[in-house]
């Protein structure tokens, strides 16, 4: 499928949500409650099979954290760009998507010790990098690493 056949494809099953292009992907904007049902269904859709999450990152927007997941599917080839906005800077989070691709565990583990973003029904979400003490998360752009340093 090719990315125009493929934006059709997802048009067709989510009219309400926006759609974008990248140089490498089409981009889909994803609500943040319908996130974890959309997942599923371009997981398990037969003709879209997106079972493969290659990428999940955050990124702080200052006003909002956008949380971004790649996706491909091994039996098409063709690649998608999903995002998720995260309006609330003081308790971020998103529902896991943990149950659907395996890589999520730690994409996710990942991305709370660094933003602070907590993924709902996430197996064992922890902090893998940073010590349970440490305070603060250092990819956000509010983030000030002085107060660790003189916590030593």
């Amino acid at each position: 499928m090719n990315r125009e056949e493929l934006r059709t494809a997802l048009t067709g099953r989510f009219p309400t949500f926006s759609f974008g292009e990248t140089t490498d992907f089409t981009v889909m904007w994803v609500n943040r409650e319908e996130l974890f049902a959309v997942a599923k269904k371009l997981h398990d859709d037969a003709e879209l099979r997106f079972d493969f999450l290659f990428c999940e990152t955050a990124v702080d927007r200052k006003e909002y954290f956008e949380v971004v997941y790649h996706l491909s599917s091994s039996d098409y080839k063709h690649s998608l760009e999903v995002k998720v906005k995260l309006a609330d800077r003081n308790l971020p989070s998103v529902d896991s998507v943990a149950s659907l691709w395996q890589a999520a565990e730690w994409y996710e583990n990942e991305i709370f010790d660094l933003f602070g973003i907590r993924f709902l029904n996430h197996p064992n979400l922890r902090r893998i990098f940073l010590s349970d003490e440490w305070i603060g998360y250092p990819l956000r752009k509010d983030y000030r690493d002085d107060v660790n340093i003189l916590s030593l």
